[in-house]
């Protein structure tokens, strides 16, 4: 599942993790993405201490790693941190999904916790490069689903989106119990409190505040591929 930041990435890997029959990776890449920056995220060296830095490993874990009382693997990826350096094979081997959201709840979101936000780190050209890969190398459109939909409608939308990917849904998706899971990255103590606090996923509330006015440009860069990829979601 590819996603950019400040969306509902960690509470859809508590959905599928959820389920007696998956098992799930927290952001792979991200501790080889953080060895090729300085970006001062909080937890870096913990992440770097204890992550994979290299990317070759992670990559041919993530079609060999098996759970062998699990037939699915959810991988919970940011769209950031598949850098050009990572070779793409592995991606032949796994099925291609695309969580999206628009950028004013995500700028509005990230802006509360990070004070200088830049459309590398938003990952929406990044979203949509992978996706136009993915369709390129399939020759179908990969699944996407929007934020805002799936709190409007869980059931219905996972329904949907599980038969497009030939999985039969299950009602474990809806709900889970509160607490923090050893499948977690550890920058989760950073990141994950509102999910943490989660039994399920939280009713959709329109934000009532505006993006900032120094992320206006950055916003309507964002909105532009945000509306090509919306527009062929799962409905």
């Amino acid at each position: 599942m590819w996603s950019g930041p400040r969306n509902i990435s960690t509470a859809m890997m508590r959905s599928w993790e959820n389920r007696a029959d998956t098992f799930v990776i927290d952001e792979p890449y991200y501790a080889y993405y953080l060895s090729q920056n300085d970006l001062q995220h909080p937890g870096r060296d913990e992440v770097l201490q204890a992550g994979e830095v290299d990317s070759e490993k992670v990559s041919r874990g993530l079609i060999h790693d098996t759970s062998g009382s699990c037939s699915i693997y959810y991988q919970k990826h940011m769209t950031h941190h598949l850098l050009g350096s990572i070779d793409r094979d592995w991606m032949e081997s796994v099925t291609n999904c695309f969580l999206i959201r628009d950028p004013k709840d995500m700028i509005i979101s990230y802006h509360k916790v990070h004070s200088d936000i830049t459309s590398n780190l938003l990952g929406l050209h990044q979203q949509k490069e992978i996706f136009e890969y993915v369709k390129k190398m399939t020759g179908e459109i990969p699944p996407i689903i929007d934020s805002k939909d799936v709190l409007m409608n869980p059931e219905e939308i996972l329904g949907k989106f599980c038969d497009r990917i030939g999985v039969v849904f299950s009602g474990e998706m809806l709900s889970w119990s509160k607490g923090a899971r050893d499948t977690d990255g550890n920058w989760g103590k950073y990141w994950y409190k509102n999910v943490m606090n989660s039994m399920g996923f939280n009713k959709y509330v329109p934000k009532t505040e505006e993006v900032p006015e120094k992320y206006i440009a950055l916003y309507e860069e964002s909105y532009k591929l945000y509306q090509d990829l919306h527009k062929r979601r799962i409905r």
